[in-house]
């Protein structure tokens, strides 16, 4: 018998962790770790439902912390088995992972040193260490869209999802699965990408499948047909006019690349001021440096240009260390620091919050998707006040969004790739969206395709028959 259980990635848009058994051999797809509300990070503390020692293989999706910010911490509890990813994905890792780490070594010496922690002491999920052992297990796989063995009689193959580099839809093949034993096959959208992104290639068609996972983080929206680039301008013009700053929380990885990309285009084509960016986040420039190296990742209209293709504005500055970072504070006048964490969830950009969202003059610009319960979240829906570090702090800059750097597809994007299925999958099962999101894109698939569709919920194993 072979089973799929959902231990991630369901009724959130977080913690990606997705069970496969068969004929006594387990494989997870993904190891992500959960962010945003208490109860979900709270499940980060929790050992697994399953051992980890018996898990045959772990394959990723994607590179980002909701989908592998947990493999340290299952290698510290004893998984000796490879991790399957792309090229890029693993490269990525390298970045990720240890940052991931040293941001929770960070901030727990942060909590500790300022008594504002509950715990004594406060400690990190796992550690720096633990990351780079957790390297170790990665396996990058170079001849792609061709099935490899990843356990006894389970196959795996990826296909690109345009998410992000590296990104992959993950298709898994389970010799003499299903009631009749002729093998069943499983395909996991991961995260898929916006149609048409800035730089990377469209998501590939789904291919044919038994079983299908599809993301819904956008389920029940459709994005602001207005031009990034064209958002964008309007408000830096608005903020250069008034001769102050504005603080963009990004994801290191993705966002900050495309928006150093589009503001460069901004530059030249005269349709902003030149003013000074610095980009706060060692593991951002580490990153960019990355993008520009996998360029079989780009989409083909920048392919033919990829070498002179610019990731950098005109007056950009890296920012590496924690004494650089302090210094952006004493800086005055019109300037953008973009900064990580994307979701406020952490890092540097919450020091550099505490210091805009009281200002009246400052703008803080989102760019990115902000789940339930992360700092930003309560920003956008309107808090007065918010609590960074254990302190209060009243929210009077003006607060921007530009919806169009999404590297999340809409519905309507969604529903275009399902309908690119050469048959109806058995069941559909909707995955990494919030309740209302992911409820509204299900009565969607069904209006448009009538399929059996299943919103799964945490811990709940599924037979494949």
């Amino acid at each position: 018998m072979a089973t799929l259980s959902f231990w991630g990635g369901v009724g959130t848009v977080t913690g990606s962790k997705y069970l496969v058994e068969s004929g006594g051999h387990r494989v997870l797809v993904d190891c992500g770790l959960f962010q945003g509300l208490k109860e979900l990070r709270e499940r980060n503390w929790r050992p697994l439902p399953f051992p980890v020692k018996n898990l045959d293989a772990i394959v990723l999706t994607h590179a980002h912390i909701d989908h592998t910010g947990y493999l340290p911490r299952v290698v510290a509890d004893g998984y000796q088995g490879h991790v399957y990813c792309s090229r890029g994905t693993a490269e990525l890792a390298k970045i990720l992972l240890p940052d991931s780490a040293r941001l929770q070594e960070e901030e727990a010496e942060y909590r500790n040193r300022h008594a504002l922690t509950r715990h004594i002491p406060a400690r990190a999920l796992y550690t720096e260490n633990d990351a780079y052992n957790a390297l170790n297990h990665i396996i990058s796989v170079h001849h792609e869209e061709r099935s490899f063995q990843v356990a006894p009689g389970i196959k795996a193959s990826f296909y690109p999802a345009g998410h992000l580099l590296g990104s992959r839809c993950v298709l898994l093949d389970i010799e003499g699965a299903g009631e009749d034993g002729k093998g069943r096959r499983i395909l996991f959208s991961g995260d898929l990408g916006h149609t048409n992104p800035l730089i990377l290639r469209d998501p590939a068609p789904p291919v044919a499948c038994d079983y299908l996972l599809v993301e819904s983080t956008y389920g029940d929206r459709l994005h602001d047909p207005t031009p990034p680039d064209e958002a964008l301008a309007t408000i830096i013009n608005r903020a250069a006019r008034r001769n102050s700053v504005i603080l963009i929380p990004s994801f290191a990885v993705g966002r900050t690349q495309e928006l150093l990309y589009t503001l460069r285009q901004l530059e030249d084509a005269k349709r902003i001021p030149t003013l000074p960016v610095y980009v706060d986040s060692p593991m951002a420039i580490k990153a960019t440096e990355l993008y520009l190296q996998l360029t079989n990742e780009f989409d083909e209209s920048l392919l033919n240009r990829a070498k002179r293709l610019s990731l950098r504005t005109r007056d950009t500055h890296f920012t590496a260390s924690r004494a650089d970072s302090r210094q952006l504070n004493n800086a005055r006048g019109a300037r953008i620091i973009i900064s990580a964490a994307g979701m406020m969830t952490g890092g540097r950009v919450l020091h550099h919050a505490q210091r805009v969202l009281p200002d009246p003059a400052a703008t803080l610009l989102f760019v990115g998707y902000q789940a339930a319960g992360t700092t930003g979240r309560r920003i956008l829906e309107g808090e007065p006040e918010v609590k960074i570090m254990k302190q209060m702090f009243p929210v009077r800059c003006h607060i921007e969004r530009v919806e169009g750097f999404s590297s999340h597809p809409d519905y309507n994007e969604i529903l275009a790739w399902l309908e690119e299925l050469p048959a109806p999958p058995r069941t559909l099962y909707l995955t990494h969206g919030e309740p209302s999101a992911t409820q509204s894109l299900n009565q969607k698939i069904q209006q448009k395709f009538g399929w059996s569709t299943h919103i799964p919920s945490y811990g709940e194993t599924i037979e494949l028959k």
